[in-house]
């Protein structure tokens, strides 16, 4: 027991910063479009990876450092893209409406698409889950898999209540011009994330 409240506090500070798979679904949240199909989709990512990293899968990933560079490139081009676009949407603006009968912008396949293509071509989500998960996870012996199942928690937890706890803020995002501010934040954002990875192999 002790084993998954260390994994789950492990887990929580990993997972709760400002990334793009975090934003993404703090954006789908705000928008209320397929809100749990994308915590969903990102809280089973974790537990896969999570479980292959307790497994031993982390050691075997940081013996290939092609696979990592390869990864690191990849990641870095998605997330500028993703920046891209929320950076000509802070400069063009949109109009959103909110509440549960809003016109969604967004298709389900769009919805997952995107949410695939953040989380699992995202090098950040590797080294968190994968390796750093699985490493500290192996120094608690037979208990591993406790920290583990500890770490899925706090991942799920973490992403239910980002997705469906936004809703709060829409109050605050009625206008156009405060979708402006959170896509220009957004665009920075990943700019700096595709910068750390860039510069992270230099």
């Amino acid at each position: 027991m002790l084993s998954a409240l260390a994994g789950m506090a492990f887990g929580l500070s990993l997972i709760v910063a400002v990334g793009a798979q975090n934003i993404f679904v703090l954006r789908q949240g705000l928008r209320r479009e397929h809100v749990g199909l994308v915590a969903g989709i990102c809280a089973v990512s974790d537990l896969v990876l999570i479980s292959a990293g307790v497994g031993g899968l982390g050691a075997l990933i940081q013996s290939a450092p092609l696979v990592v560079e390869i990864a690191r490139w990849a990641g870095a081009v998605v997330v500028l893209v993703y920046g891209g676009m929320a950076g000509y949407r802070a400069v063009k603006g949109q109009r959103v409406v909110m509440g549960r009968h809003s016109m969604t912008n967004r298709t389900v396949g769009a919805a997952v698409a995107t949410t695939l293509t953040l989380t699992w071509l995202n090098p950040h989500v590797y080294l968190d889950t994968v390796v750093l998960v699985g490493g500290l996870a192996a120094t608690h012996g037979d208990d591993r898999w406790w920290f583990g199942l500890g770490a899925c928690v706090a991942s799920t937890t973490w992403f239910v209540a980002l997705g469906y706890g936004a809703r709060y803020l829409a109050p605050l995002l009625e206008k156009p011009g405060a979708w402006r501010v959170l896509d220009s934040v957004i665009a920075l954002t990943m700019l700096a994330v595709a910068a750390s990875l860039i510069l992270g192999g230099a």
